[in-house]
């Protein structure tokens, strides 16, 4: 009787071990500064670039995230229903819309209830296959005033996010706040050793230079991976059990 219970505990530990490690989809969408980079932008970086470096080999990052999309573009372009055609349950949607949404002048601007509506529509249909959605308010800019202090660029469409997460009772990751933390700690000239700042010379890709301070370097890049990772942990979240990396 003692050895036909361990056999059935040894059974179901291991039945239970599997099921932990099932495969798992992290699908990033969002804009520029998640998005994967040609050889020819480098050293511009998205942050879903090194994001898909540390997790262990239950998790396959699939990085969607295109230049200059905004909540609604990115579905009017057709990208997002092959996401959701893809999806199982299970699978991570990381969400990170606001850059081009908040833009009026921009073609891809959305007004401020639009934007609401789009974001609510990936979390529903993210959920209608068992899937979980995450929230992400946008990283922030580099943008300092003349004391040295950082100033907000994403103020309304970060709040319209965190509204969002509230009202759906979703998982929320405040990058806008993470990042301009992180931004005011390096100070004006520090944090400029994250963007794509190049004097001309510096790359083939940018023979006349760069001033970009919006767009991440390798490092910016890593540390913003490295800011949706820690809090990914700190919410304790199913997905931080698969993390190898972050510290």
């Amino acid at each position: 009787m003692e050895k036909n219970l361990l056999a059935f505990s040894f059974i179901t530990l291991f039945s239970l071990s599997l099921i932990t490690d099932e495969p798992v989809n992290v699908f990033l969408i969002g804009d520029s500064t998640m998005a994967i980079k040609s050889r020819s932008a480098y050293p511009e970086t998205g942050w879903g670039m090194p994001f898909a470096y540390f997790f262990d080999s239950t998790v396959v990052v699939d990085n969607r995230a295109q230049n200059g999309r905004s909540s609604r573009t990115f579905i009017e372009e057709n990208r997002w229903v092959p996401v959701v055609n893809a999806l199982k349950p299970g699978d991570y949607v990381i969400i990170q819309f606001g850059h081009n949404d908040e833009v009026p002048t921009k073609a891809s601007a959305t007004t401020p209830e639009q934007f609401k509506s789009f974001l609510k529509r990936y979390v529903t249909e993210s959920r209608s296959k068992q899937a979980k959605p995450v929230l992400l308010t946008s990283v922030a800019r580099r943008k300092f005033d003349e004391s040295g202090k950082i100033v907000g660029t994403h103020d309304v469409y970060a709040q319209l996010v965190r509204d969002v997460a509230k009202e759906t009772n979703t998982p929320l990751i405040d990058m806008d706040s993470k990042s301009q933390k992180l931004l005011q700690e390096l100070g004006p000239e520090r944090s400029a050793l994250l963007f794509n700042h190049l004097k001309p010379g510096d790359h083939p890709n940018y023979p006349k230079g760069k001033l970009d301070d919006t767009h991440f370097n390798e490092l910016g890049a890593r540390l913003m991976a490295q800011l949706v990772l820690a809090e990914i942990k700190a919410q304790n979240l199913d997905l931080s059990s698969r993390i190898v990396r972050a510290k």
